[in-house]
């Protein structure tokens, strides 16, 4: 049998870049999937109940800064519906407004609906 050769420098440049690109991919998957089988669980000390309330305090912490820059978004819509006399924009000004409201007092709504 004879080897047939490939003709097309291009080709094969593609062909071996490929190849290359390849093996650098398998290497990083194989290596992250040793990391991620090897890593140990971290266990907490103390109280898991403490974990908890931190974990909520900061995930309440990060709804209320979204609830802020609705609440923000909302402002200049309404000031700038107000100064182009456009009813939507203004319906939708007041509509952000409210619900960056809702989602910057999520908390003390939760809480009050709890009692």
């Amino acid at each position: 049998m004879k080897n047939i050769k490939n003709t097309n420098p291009e080709k094969q440049s593609i062909t071996e870049k490929t190849h290359r690109a390849f093996k650098k991919y398998a290497v990083t998957v194989m290596s992250m999937a040793m990391i991620w089988c090897s890593a140990s669980p971290a266990f907490a000390a103390g109280d898991p109940l403490t974990a908890v309330n931190n974990l909520s305090t900061f995930i309440f912490g990060l709804i209320r800064a979204v609830g802020l820059i609705l609440l923000g978004w909302g402002i200049v819509q309404v000031g700038l519906s107000f100064q182009s006399h456009d009813p939507s924009q203004r319906s939708n000004g007041f509509l952000t407004l409210a619900g960056g409201i809702v989602i910057t007092f999520a908390k003390e709504i939760l809480d009050l609906i709890i009692g």
